[in-house]
C-alpha cells in the first residue's frame, strides 16, 4: 500500500497518475488490484483505464458485467474525487450498466468522460471497449459531493 505524502497537495487538478495513486490511503485499493486495473490518463473531466479479461470472467468465459461495473464505477470515482478535492470527498450514490456485447480475451478499456461536474454532485458516462474499439459495456455513475472531514 501506498503511504500518503506528509503535506497534501493544493489541487488534483493536473496530478500525474503515479502521483495520484501514491496520494491514496490505499493505492488503487485491493479489489482493482485483484482485477489488474491499470490507469492510463486522470482529469476531473476524463479518466481512462485498462483491465485484464483473464481473471475477470463469469462461468461461461466471457467478461463478467460486475467487472465492467468495478472499472466504470472506479474511473467515475476517480473523476469525481479530482474535482471535488479539496473541500469534498466524492461517494457514489447511483450507476447503472447496459451490456452491449461479449468480451472474451485481451484488455478492455475504460473511459470515462464527465456529464456533470457541480458544486455537490457528478455524473459520468463510462464506455468500456474492447481491443477492436467495440463498445462492451455503457455505464453512467452519479457521486454525492459531500464536505470533506477537517481533522
Amino acid at each position: 500500500m501506498s503511504q500518503t505524502p506528509a503535506s497534501p497537495p493544493p489541487s488534483l487538478d493536473g496530478i500525474g497518475v503515479d502521483d495520484f495513486i501514491a496520494f491514496m490511503p490505499e493505492g488503487m485499493g485491493r479489489l482493482n488490484e485483484k482485477m489488474g486495473v491499470e490507469l492510463v490518463e486522470i482529469s476531473a473531466e476524463r479518466v481512462v483505464a485498462t483491465m485484464p479479461v483473464a481473471g475477470n470472467t463469469q462461468p461461461f468465459g466471457l467478461l463478467h458485467g460486475g467487472a465492467s461495473v468495478v472499472l466504470a464505477e472506479t474511473l467515475g470515482s476517480i473523476g469525481s474525487a479530482i474535482h471535488a478535492y479539496p473541500d469534498r470527498i466524492a461517494v457514489g450514490v447511483d450507476i447503472n450498466a447496459t451490456h452491449h456485447r461479449a468480451a472474451t480475451a485481451g484488455t478492455v478499456t475504460g473511459t470515462a468522460t464527465a456529464v456533470h461536474l457541480g458544486r455537490t454532485s457528478t455524473s459520468y458516462e463510462i464506455v468500456v471497449t474492447d481491443e477492436r474499439g467495440k463498445r462492451v459495456c455503457t455505464s453512467r455513475i452519479t457521486c454525492a459531493l459531500v464536505p470533506a472531514r477537517k481533522d
